[in-house]
């Protein structure tokens, strides 16, 4: 986890190619003081991540994420108001690259859909 403790999966289940997880947003955590102070909001980049650290969990591997497009946020999540989050993914592989269009939701409001494209570390690393 490149931010510790910023969430905890509460629930996580694999089916094939689809992911779907419930996890919960530590509404403490020093991040949200700073983005923004009285007024906490996750940060789309931490949110990125969140999906990236979920997709090499699907997988069992370190992954290098190289793109990301589409990427729509649709609300705000401020973890004092909805701390539980749901994170929707579709993996696919082709040609060594990792492709997975996800979306992640509260309640019943999508707040962020995206697709992504990431190469296995191993693979990345052998290309520098």
């Amino acid at each position: 986890m490149l931010i510790q403790n910023l969430y905890s999966i509460q629930s996580f289940t694999a089916n094939g190619e689809s992911v779907s997880a419930s996890v919960k947003l530590n509404k403490d955590h020093e991040v949200f003081k700073g983005h923004f102070p009285g007024n906490p909001i996750m940060p789309g980049v931490c949110t990125i991540q969140l999906v990236k650290e979920l997709t090499e969990k699907a997988l069992k591997k370190e992954l290098f994420l190289s793109v990301v497009s589409n990427v729509k946020f649709m609300a705000i999540i401020n973890p004092e108001k909805n701390d539980t989050i749901q994170v929707s993914l579709h993996i696919s592989q082709e040609e060594g690259n990792i492709k997975v269009k996800n979306s992640v939701s509260f309640d019943d409001t999508l707040a962020l859909k995206s697709n992504a494209r990431f190469r296995p570390m191993e693979i990345h690393k052998g290309k520098d």
